[in-house]
């Protein structure tokens, strides 16, 4: 929202009772909108930070570090622009929009043309580098399943209703990859570095942008998220009947179990913008955990959703 709820004292007493009385009862879904923001401490854009963890559902309303922000629109997975001032994500509308980070001055990337499910946009930015003379990019990469069959498509992060086109994915010479069936991209925030599985294979793969475009297998999994330096690779790889993380390094021989006495199911994984924490899903909530793996998942906010970090 543009600003802070405003309640009068009276009002807003009346909406956090109605609140709480609706959760005893087990009612949430009549309690009235002003009545959820009030038990939830919506925000506006002032109050809202750097370097923390949101959450969205796809309902109008995302948590921002554990804060409610009410959007005005449905938003379906929400990512961030590399330096955090900017959300990209899917509206109520099924069309790729950015936004400031409290839903307010959206902006229509691509207008999603219909009989098309987009999902999943990530944001990424590749440096310049003059010696080669390869221009900086900045593009939004997102999924478009159409007629059942999924693809990877990009689009400029400045355009205003803008084409996406088809993103290929190239191998090398020696080197034939699936052009259909690539879902979940992330890129890096830092570096040209992306990632992506895909849904046919059960493939995760990894892809540097920097010079030309290369991708190389990285290892069987799903829904990977890539560290801001470029250099580990957190999936989902399901064991013995429950889902895991796995990370891997570019130099590791084989993926590590980050939860390997798992009860629950670890799912959409992502890194922090230190790289140093994995935030996951779970039916409970998000949880996360240091990226060494030196401890434990743990549940920070009991809300479900897709889990991300505003940089």
């Amino acid at each position: 929202m543009s600003k802070a709820l405003s309640f009068r004292k009276s009002s807003s007493r009346a909406a956090k009772f109605a609140a709480v009385a609706a959760l005893t009862l087990g009612l949430v879904a009549t309690v009235s909108p002003a009545a959820q923001a009030a038990s939830r401490g919506a925000v506006g854009s002032k109050g809202l930070k750097h370097n923390v963890l949101t959450v969205s559902n796809g309902t109008r309303y995302v948590q921002i570090d554990g804060k409610t922000v009410d959007f005005h629109t449905a938003v379906r997975d929400l990512a961030w622009s590399p330096d955090g001032n900017k959300a990209v994500f899917i509206d109520g509308s099924s069309n790729l929009v950015v936004s400031d980070p409290d839903g307010s001055n959206r902006v229509t990337v691509a207008k999603n043309p219909g009989g098309q499910n987009w999902n999943h946009p990530t944001w990424q930015t590749v440096a310049a580098i003059p010696e080669a003379e390869s221009p900086a990019r900045n593009s939004i990469v997102f999924v478009a399943r159409k007629n059942g069959v999924s693809r990877l498509k990009t689009v400029p992060a400045a355009a205003v209703q803008g084409q996406p086109a088809d993103l290929s994915v190239w191998g090398g010479e020696d080197k034939r990859l699936p052009q259909t069936g690539n879902i979940w991209p992330n890129a890096s925030s830092k570096t040209g570095t992306s990632v992506f599985a895909n849904v046919d294979n059960g493939t995760v793969y990894i892809r540097d942008e920097n010079l030309r475009s290369q991708t190389d297998e990285l290892a069987k999994g799903s829904e990977p998220a890539v560290s801001p330096d470029g250099d580990d690779v957190v999936f989902v790889r399901s064991v013995k009947g429950h889902d895991h993380l796995f990370v891997q390094g570019r130099g590791d021989k084989a993926p590590k179990d980050l939860t390997p006495n798992a009860t629950t199911d670890y799912t959409e994984p992502t890194f922090s913008p230190d790289g140093r924490t994995i935030a996951a899903r779970t039916p409970k909530g998000i949880v996360t955990l240091p990226a060494s793996g030196a401890a434990k998942p743990t549940v920070v906010t009991s809300r479900v959703g897709l889990p991300a970090y505003r940089g």
